[in-house]
């Protein structure tokens, strides 16, 4: 089957690689192209904006969250009738969780035989970037390197001695080369870009982006490589893979349980997969913000993910009548369902900033920030104690970053459903607070590598609904 598609990384992360290719999806679907965009790895914040800029869902590509069966379903049912395929990478080309590479981008180039494109950070460096770009080349001669964009780039001068001395050493051709941008339209946080809900100008950035691309990078040769790639096999896309949004009917029934969805500029942290693995499970979704709604509807689970409620403290505290809320509802039994951001919402309080702000108080916890990361990587937890959402002796693959920590715990570990063996969790290498029918984590899953989850919040939200009938 014919997949037009590339791959879009680096030698390293900060190189350039999300604002490029965000500036070229969105360049090629000015051109008329319908382009599928994907991002491998964990990212929330660069799918946004990859999603942005196409105009539909960016999809995640990781081996590790995920079977490669699923990973396999998912892009060959997401690329199918466009013209184009983008997967931005992650980190350095052959960056993984070992040392060979494991998850890396190459791998995910590998399982996809898609071509790829190096973007080069070519700041105060001119040929000894031939040297890296052939380097990439001999590391692994099964990774099919076929280009190379240049990235901010000094001057002529400078673009004309990296552009030579690559093009001789390495016969790998460059497509395109951006100069140094005075002007930041894509303003980074400590976890990376700003998100595109948080950022005012988001369009305008993405049309930015655009212009670079079509000023600064051969587009036509661009596109041509990717529709080169080789024909993929034949393979059953059924599976478990869910309906599209689009393709479900989200209208009100008596027999579709409503699951509240907390998604705001606070709360934004949520796979693709996941929501469509609810709707497909049977779920009508209703979207809630506790920044501006007074009051939750009529729902019969709740699903609270990850995000920046540190930066939106203030507005969630002073929001009192939606707070009481939600801990009257946890207390009476909703099923809540809480990840990173969701979890320190359902808490005691925030300490951010020299402040302390009252949250939902759901869960006796204070919650304090550093500025270094407190975790960042991949979990791999088993479960010990019982929960209304994962049997006990489950595996769960899943990934935390934050940069927060845990100040005053008023609870004890048997209310920790999770034993970490990779990562660090909430405390002491456990995780998942149990409260009632709240699980709250530091722990991201992913539905195709955790399908358990979705099916146990349509049977948990069932049974609170008939429950109050």
């Amino acid at each position: 089957m014919a997949f037009p598609r590339i791959v879009i990384s680096a030698i390293r992360g900060g190189a350039g690689k999300t604002i490029i290719s965000t500036g070229i999806i969105a360049a090629l679907k000015i051109a008329g192209k319908q382009i599928s965009p994907f991002k491998k790895g964990p990212d929330y914040i660069d799918a946004g904006w990859l999603a942005l800029a196409a105009g539909r869902p960016c999809y995640n590509l990781d081996t590790f969250l995920s079977p490669v069966e699923q990973v396999l379903n998912s892009f060959y049912s997401n690329s199918l009738n466009t013209d184009l395929s983008v997967i931005e990478g992650n980190r350095g080309l052959y960056d993984g969780i070992d040392v060979e590479g494991t998850t890396s981008t190459a791998a995910l180039a590998k399982l996809l035989k898609a071509p790829v494109v190096l973007c080069m950070d070519c700041t105060k460096s001119t040929r000894t970037i031939a040297a890296v770009v052939l380097g990439c080349l001999h590391f692994d001669h099964d990774v099919d390197i076929k280009g190379v964009i240049l990235n901010r780039v000094a001057g002529s001068r400078h673009e004309n001695i990296l552009r030579t001395s690559i093009e001789h050493h390495t016969g790998i051709c460059v497509l395109g080369s951006i100069p140094k941008l005075g002007k930041q339209n894509f303003p980074e946080r400590h976890m990376g870009l700003v998100p595109t809900q948080e950022h005012k100008w988001a369009s305008d950035s993405v049309a930015a982006a655009a212009q670079m691309a079509k000023k600064y990078i051969n587009l036509e040769m661009l596109f041509q490589t990717g529709s080169n790639a080789p024909d993929l096999p034949q393979i059953n896309t059924t599976g478990r893979i869910p309906k599209k949004v689009n393709d479900v009917i989200t209208v009100s029934s008596k027999n579709n349980p409503r699951i509240g969805i907390v998604k705001d500029s606070a709360f934004q942290f949520y796979y693709h997969e996941n929501i469509e693995a609810l709707i497909s499970a049977g779920a009508e979704l209703v979207y809630i913000s506790p920044l501006s709604d007074k009051n939750i509807p009529d729902i019969d689970a709740l699903y609270i993910g990850g995000g920046f409620p540190e930066t939106h403290a203030k507005e969630l505290a002073e929001n009192i009548t939606f707070k009481d809320n939600l801990k009257a509802l946890a207390t009476e039994g909703l099923p809540i369902y809480a990840e990173c951001g969701g979890l320190m919402y359902l808490g005691k309080e925030l300490f951010f900033d020299g402040k302390t702000y009252a949250m939902a108080g759901v869960l006796p916890v204070v919650f304090g920030f550093s500025k270094r990361p407190q975790a960042h990587g991949y979990t791999v937890s088993e479960v010990k104690g019982k929960n209304p959402y994962y049997e006990v002796g489950t595996k769960i693959y899943g990934h935390e970053f934050h940069y927060s920590s845990v100040l005053e715990w008023d609870g004890e570990e048997k209310d920790l459903a999770f034993c970490l063996e990779r990562g660090s969790g909430f405390i002491k290498n456990k995780d998942g607070i149990i409260f009632k029918n709240v699980l709250a984590t530091y722990t991201h899953i992913h539905a195709f590598g955790t399908p358990a989850w979705a099916e146990a919040m349509i049977r948990n939200a069932v049974s609170y609904r008939d429950n109050k009938a």
